[in-house]
């Protein structure tokens, strides 16, 4: 990746915000991080509605059999490079609906995961770091 594309992934991620299925617990948290409260734009972190334009996923959830194969759809439809965020103890290990009926996997079995913020629901401080460490990984050269 040439310097003036690292940079700009740097200064300015775009984020895509997956609800995979669950309490919902997780994505309050993702959307109250987005708040003015927080200010996550002064990072240059913005939500974006679609696929094509987002350089981050974020993904909170269990990954359901409905909506694992929606979800990997979507992921393809990001340009590269692309970069994933898991958060929450459902999107990392199903959380309190492991081995439910409706549960197929774990988001990293369905899409690959670069940072994973556990957590039930973690604050939208830690969502924040998740990101940051997403882009120390990218800035640093060891991404995916």
């Amino acid at each position: 990746m040439g310097k003036l594309a690292t940079w700009c992934r740097l200064k300015s991620p775009w984020i895509l915000h997956i609800n995979a299925g669950g309490c919902n617990g997780c994505d309050i948290e993702i959307l109250a991080a987005l708040t003015p409260r927080y200010d996550v734009e002064r990072f240059g972190i913005l939500l974006k509605p679609s696929p094509r334009h987002a350089d981050v996923m974020v993904i909170a959830g269990v990954m359901t059999r409905q909506i694992a194969e929606r979800v990997k759809r979507i992921y393809e439809q990001m340009p590269e490079p692309k970069f994933v965020v898991a958060v929450g103890a459902c999107a990392l290990t199903g959380g309190v609906f492991q081995n439910c009926y409706g549960q197929a996997m774990r988001v990293d079995q369905v899409i690959p995961v670069d940072v994973y913020v556990p957590g039930c629901p973690p604050k939208p401080e830690a969502i924040i770091d998740g990101v940051v460490k997403l882009l120390g990984k990218v800035g640093g050269g060891g991404s995916q």
